[in-house]
């Protein structure tokens, strides 16, 4: 466990670290989620010999806020490139990727400047400056999107830096991010793979096709990840 200061308060993380780690994955949660709903996941990547750090989102799990008060998306961008500083002090030798479930795979999007809401998006998604990176989420060694809802690629902007290698899992019957939005999205960025699952809904972490899911995260980042410093 450990805590770092956010956009409003301090934020509590969760590290499982892997002996003899090859890689390192940092988890943005997606909304009512926290660090504490990921065990299971960490213990098959850590069996993989991944090491995996989960952000308890402001107002949620052991972190400061009020839950009741939805965290706005410049604070959530912020917060995550935070996260993303803490846990390349931790692990300054892994290659890192950022995975962003939901509301996560939101924040994560926003961060790299690839996709942003658009600016007739509710007042909370909306972003300033849209297709620039931010400042410190650089040098990502790849990306996992899980579940990005449609809302995330309302205007898509051409990004201000190429984005890392980009591994989209999402499930045929996810009625809250139905699955069209993001098989457009990635149609159009050639570094962008998507994986689907059918009979799966939204939360593919946690229903039965967790296993399928979690092993080709897996085998994702040991090929395109981590392949090239394995080799």
């Amino acid at each position: 466990m450990g805590f770092f200061e956010g956009s409003r308060g301090r934020l509590h993380y969760r590290g499982r670290e892997a002996g003899g780690a090859f890689a390192a994955l940092a988890l943005l949660p997606g909304s009512g989620q926290h660090s504490g709903h990921y065990h299971e996941f960490a213990r098959l990547l850590n069996a993989a010999e991944i090491s995996v750090f989960t952000l308890d989102t402001a107002g949620q799990g052991l972190s400061e806020g009020d839950p009741d008060r939805p965290v706005r998306l410049p604070e959530l961008v912020d917060d995550a490139v935070r996260f993303v500083a803490v846990v390349r002090d931790r692990v300054p030798d892994l290659p890192l990727t950022l995975m962003g479930h939901s509301l996560g795979s939101i924040t994560a999007l926003a961060a790299l400047g690839s996709a942003r809401p658009s600016a007739t998006a509710e007042p909370g998604y909306r972003l300033s400056r849209p297709g620039e990176p931010v400042s410190g989420i650089g040098d990502l060694a790849g990306v996992v999107l899980c579940g990005t809802p449609q809302r995330a690629f309302g205007d898509t902007f051409p990004p201000a830096a190429p984005l890392p290698r980009v591994l989209a899992v999402h499930g045929v019957d996810d009625r809250r991010a139905p699955v069209e939005a993001v098989r457009d999205w990635a149609r159009r960025h050639d570094s962008v793979e998507l994986r689907e699952y059918p009979d799966a809904g939204h939360d593919l972490l946690h229903e039965r096709v967790r296993g399928r899911v979690t092993a080709d995260i897996v085998q994702w980042t040991q090929e395109i990840v981590a392949g090239p410093v394995r080799r």
